[in-house]
């Protein structure tokens, strides 16, 4: 039998939207699955359709918790997973019903990560389009959304999703933390199994609009893994460090590596 998968669905004040979300699971061509919906303290009727969805399928569980944010829903999600594989799916996004099935038969490659063609939907009807995967590219932006699959042992070694990062980016910042200790080994299937939903208002949305918050995210991201950053783009460090004369200065030539780098960094960001 293929190997089971957890899907993790936070979901706050999604009542509008989780029915569509949860249809497309219980779609799926792939049989083998839970999903476990995470209601991170909605103020709506999100339980209420949520264990509606209990009632109908046993493969669907329901947690109730207090409000911590995205990354603490799917945090806490991954931990009461069952399953070898994970897949996070927001509660107002959905996947097509062979998504599951065409990314299970890519598992024996062991893959670090798989993922596949996307499309926006509500709003927008236009493709998802992302460039082509490159660690090197995925420090300077975001190539894969938030749905794709990975091991929850590879969740456990890393840092868990950061719930510091409240406005987001904090899938972003998770593909890093998986894939920096990895072969870095991405699949993106020659599909469209995912559905990135657009309204008029949503975390994603308002944070490209905030250019405060975008920079504050990026650099706050810049920071936590600025070694991959220094490896991957050159650090002035190593000279500094030879150079006796320039140790009381370190600190500061420090300081202004880190800005010079970022600003840079920030303006591709923003292309």
């Amino acid at each position: 039998m293929n190997p089971k998968i957890s899907i993790i669905v936070p979901a706050y004040n999604q009542a509008e939207f989780l029915d569509e979300c949860l249809q497309s699971v219980s779609e799926q061509t792939f049989t083998n699955w839970e999903c476990i919906i995470v209601d991170d303290g909605s103020k709506d009727h999100t339980g209420k359709i949520a264990e509606n969805w209990v009632q109908k399928d046993p493969r669907f569980r329901y947690f109730r918790k207090i409000n911590g944010g995205v990354s603490s829903a799917r945090n806490f999600g991954i931990e009461n997973a069952t399953a070898e594989w994970i897949l996070p799916l927001d509660g107002d996004d959905k996947i097509a019903p062979e998504y599951l099935e065409r990314a299970s038969k890519e598992f024996q490659k062991n893959p670090d990560v798989v993922y596949c063609k996307a499309s926006f939907f509500g709003n927008r009807t236009d493709p998802f389009l992302l460039d082509a995967f490159s660690y090197e590219n995925l420090l300077l932006k975001n190539l894969i959304f938030c749905s794709g699959f990975y091991k929850k042992e590879a969740w456990s070694r890393t840092n868990k999703y950061d719930e510091n990062l409240v406005h987001g980016f904090e899938d972003w910042d998770f593909w890093i933390e998986l894939l920096k200790n990895s072969e870095k080994k991405t699949i993106c299937l020659d599909y469209l199994g995912f559905y990135y939903r657009r309204k008029d208002s949503s975390r994603d949305t308002n944070i490209n609009k905030n250019i405060e918050q975008k920079e504050e995210a990026f650099n706050y991201i810049f920071n936590k893994h600025q070694k991959e950053y220094y490896i991957v783009y050159g650090t002035f460090f190593e000279l500094i460090k030879k150079n006796k004369k320039l140790q009381d200065d370190n600190n500061k030539l420090t300081e202004i590596v880190n800005e010079s780098i970022l600003k840079k960094i920030v303006r591709k960001f923003r292309k």
